[in-house]
């Protein structure tokens, strides 16, 4: 990489979610020594989906020392409790995958003991505060903003202060994500960004050059003519306008695996007044995929995930107004057609791609704006100094891989695990093929519940307590407990069932819902 006066000079290409994200980060990250240009478009929408969160990205929010107050009013955002899963073992029944870890017992997961002696049908409940808090539909502050009673430290946000990152806390789980609206998200952070130096160029590149090693040299533009860099991000989405294009880096699809590969979207206005915010995403199973809704202050986020073998857009666009109801009469729906897999290297030369052009899942986990901050977070980290480095972004393209082909892997189990089966859809996902890993895991998960030897073992922002969540909760395989428990004194594990049985009540009855404290969070501001 050339040097510009000893500050490198890095073009992001394309805005959004991904670019701002990235922009603002980096800007956090390196300040005054690195010059920074994001390139967009204003012709060129955004898919519009990515507004669920996993707990991490608070870590995100951390780094740019950031406070709720500062952004969440300003996005409409909207606390995240766990992942709502509904009719996927059958009609009628839901089970929540949380922010919140698995408990254990001289040695064994709550999970493990559940099997063993079910306290009630509902291991979530029976396992987890947070299912509990969903199903009241509580917020995990109260009114003065205190967070409720968690293994969880919130950090310093002064300028002095070391700030927090996904690498340095893996394992610790933070109570609660976010939902927010992802166009303003972008606004929100192209003001932070703008207002820390970065520049910001509307208008449209039209060709991407190369130089005789094949690096980039500069992107042209319509009305701003030649940018050159030292680092381009390819943040063009679907498209992969870099990275795909022009670099000609090959996609390495997870479509046999994973067949869902269309969407529609619905923004159906929300009375935060009259109708319960729900402090989870839900996700709800359907013919020919799922039906995911995202509650946020004005409105609520909804769209159909489906396999296109299955279903047409007619149909999808039906079905989805169907369930909404009269709420979506007016509303125009977008209709999405989805890229799964992943590039086969993210960072090629000087070309790092980040959010979709990089690579994407369905969004069951709402795993995109994880992805995108993973991504970010590894830049900065694997940062090179030239064009000499090849290590480090071999390192980086190891450790991009690895998340999406472990989320992969956990995205795949919540269908093999599926107990429904009442059409060909669902059949399918039965016998169609998964990772051979997976298979191998599945076999051992039948006769002990996964734990961290024997689930993926490479990080992708999902802790064992996951993979029990929806082995549990979907049904469709049969887990045995541990022989070792009938043989052992159950006491001190139905004294836990009770502890968190009993803190579920008292948080229930303490904690105001989310309706309540998010409008006494606008009215304060």
């Amino acid at each position: 990489m050339s040097d510009n006066g000893n500050r490198k000079r890095v073009v992001i290409v394309g805005g959004g979610t991904a670019g701002w994200m990235t922009a603002s980060y980096l800007a956090a990250a390196f300040g005054e020594r690195i010059d920074l240009t994001v390139v967009e478009s204003d012709q060129i929408g955004t898919i519009g989906v990515g507004e669920a969160t996993f707990s991490d990205i608070r870590h995100f929010f951390e780094f740019l020392r950031l406070a709720e107050s500062d952004w969440m009013p300003a996005c409409n955002a909207t606390y995240k409790l766990a992942v709502r899963f509904e009719n996927w073992r059958e009609p009628g029944h839901h089970f929540y995958h949380p922010f919140e870890q698995l408990g254990s017992v001289d040695g064994f997961p709550l999970s493990d003991w559940w099997l063993r002696n079910p306290i009630t049908s509902r291991f979530d409940k029976d396992c987890f505060v947070m299912a509990s808090l969903c199903d009241a539909q509580r917020s995990p502050r109260y009114l003065d903003g205190k967070l409720i009673d968690q293994d969880f430290v919130e950090h310093d946000l002064s300028d002095t202060a070391a700030r927090s990152t996904i690498a340095e806390y893996q394992g610790a789980q933070i109570p609660y994500a976010y939902h927010f609206e992802a166009h303003l998200l972008a606004k929100f952070l192209t003001k932070y960004s703008t207002q820390r130096g970065v520049r910001h160029i509307v208008d449209k590149v039209e060709d991407v050059a190369l130089d005789e090693q094949g690096w980039i040299s500069h992107v042209r533009t319509a009305e701003h003519g030649d940018i050159t860099g030292d680092l381009f991000v390819d943040c063009t989405g679907f498209r992969g306008v870099l990275l795909n294009k022009a670099l000609g880096e090959p996609f390495v699809s997870y479509q046999d695996t994973l067949p869902n590969d269309s969407a529609v979207a619905l923004q159906v206005p929300l009375d935060m007044d009259r109708e319960p915010l729900r402090p989870c995403t839900t996700a709800t199973a359907q013919d020919a995929g799922w039906i995911w809704t995202i509650p946020l202050i004005s409105r609520v986020g909804t769209g159909y995930v489906y396999a296109s073998e299955y279903t047409t857009p007619e149909e999808a666009e039906r079905v989805l107004r169907e369930f909404v109801g009269p709420a979506a009469a007016d509303v125009s729906a977008n209709h999405i057609k989805m890229r799964v897999g992943r590039s086969r290297r993210s960072w090629v030369n000087n070309c790092v791609a980040v959010g979709l052009a990089s690579g994407f899942v369905e969004p069951l986990e709402s795993t995109g704006i994880f992805f995108i901050h993973q991504a970010i977070e590894q830049i900065v980290k694997y940062f090179p100094a030239g064009r000499g480095d090849d290590r480090l972004r071999e390192q980086y393209n190891l450790s991009i891989s690895r998340v999406m082909d472990g989320v992969r892997e956990f995205l795949c189990l919540h269908y093999r695990g599926a107990k429904r089966a009442d059409n060909q859809y669902w059949q399918d996902t039965k016998t169609r093929k998964i990772p051979d890993e997976l298979a191998e895991r599945l076999e051992t998960w039948k006769y002990k519940v996964p734990d961290s030897e024997t689930v993926y073992p490479y990080y992708h922002g999902l802790p064992p307590y996951s993979y029990n969540c929806i082995l549990l909760g979907t049904g469709g395989i049969e887990v045995r407990h541990s022989p070792a428990l009938d043989m052992v004194d159950d006491r001190a594990a139905l004294l836990e069932f009770d502890r968190i049985r009993a803190k579920a009540e008292k948080l229930v009855q303490e904690l105001p819902t989310q309706n309540e404290y998010f409008a006494h969070m606008r009215a304060n501001q």
